[in-house]
């Protein structure tokens, strides 16, 4: 365990990833509060007296929380911590970037990795990113987390960060179908590999550093998510393969699949800002109803041919 002076977190949300969050800060000495629409523990309770106040509530429930948090005022000390991953509909912003643009003066912590929940609430050990503009708040969070099974690492990309924990989602489920397709480790491999440079070009094309997703937030964070059916959205894929209907495949995950969410608003996203997307969009028809999952791989196989490198940061 990391030696530290003990601090006072909340975490918002108390589904498996917040409660997996709250138990390593919780197993490291620290006070932590826990406030979930489900739990008898007001907001304003919940997050008084709080250092750091880490939000794992899913995409869809951002906006509203940030606006109840305006409404309280907090102190300017408290550092915000974003373990969502996921973007705004309204704005395709992701969940970082709506907390600073609500909390000016705030520093802003971005938390992302390769980490399935349940892996970690069965002790295994796993390595994560914090990511901020503010050294010292990314070393704060840092210390919060860290233990002998959960090494975190500090950078000052967030939005690199962020973007890479969120777009992978959308890679799982391509994935997801390849392997229920039973396409071979050839095609995932190259699917991946090619995931990637997509990944990054939509990356660096909203200003993260490249260097970023060869890390755990990129690169990590997509193998893990892509190799376990652990993953909510690589079960999403997988179901599709298999002919099942979104709303089926949804219904029995009992959780939030923030891929299928995302997707649709990386295409929003991409179409605007003329960003090219082949894999993501062939993702977004298959959800869509708009191709089969064969249709999506036959679409893809035959594109143009073209250098391996030509289409990191223009043509796909």
């Amino acid at each position: 365990m990391i030696t530290t002076k003990p601090a006072t977190l909340t975490v918002l949300g108390a589904g498996a990833w917040g409660s997996a969050l709250a138990t390593l800060a919780r197993e490291n000495g620290h006070q932590v509060r826990v406030w979930s629409r489900s739990l008898d523990i007001s907001l304003e309770d919940a997050i008084a007296g709080a250092d750091i106040i880490l939000s794992a509530i899913s995409m869809k429930g951002v906006p509203t929380m940030i606006e109840r948090l305006k409404a309280m005022q907090l102190p300017a000390h408290v550092v915000l911590v974003s373990a969502t991953k996921g973007l705004d509909p309204s704005t395709t912003r992701t969940p970082s970037q709506l907390f600073q643009d609500a909390f000016p003066q705030h520093s802003i912590v971005v938390l992302s990795g390769p980490n399935l929940s349940k892996e970690i609430d069965a002790g295994l050990p796993a390595a994560t990113v914090v990511a901020s503009s503010d050294t010292a708040a990314a070393e704060r969070a840092q210390q919060l987390f860290s233990s002998d099974r959960f090494r975190v690492y500090t950078n000052n990309d967030p939005i690199g960060t962020e973007l890479g924990g969120t777009l992978k989602n959308v890679i799982a489920i391509a994935v997801g179908v390849c392997d229920g397709l039973n396409l071979g480790t050839n095609a995932k491999s190259a699917l991946i590999t090619r995931a990637l440079t997509e990944v990054i070009r939509v990356g660096t094309h909203l200003g993260a550093q490249p260097e970023t997703f060869f890390g755990l937030a990129g690169l990590g964070d997509m193998l893990a998510t892509c190799s376990s059916p652990l993953s909510r959205n690589y079960r999403v894929g997988y179901g599709l393969a298999e002919g099942k209907a979104l709303e089926q495949i949804l219904d029995d995950l009992h959780s939030t699949a923030e891929g299928v969410n995302t997707t649709n608003v990386l295409i929003d996203l991409a179409n605007r800002e003329m960003i090219p997307v082949p894999i993501s969009r062939q993702v977004y028809r298959l959800l869509n109803g708009k191709i089969t999952p064969q249709q999506a791989v036959e679409a893809l196989m035959e594109r143009d041919l073209k250098p391996e490198s030509c289409d990191t940061l223009v043509n796909a």
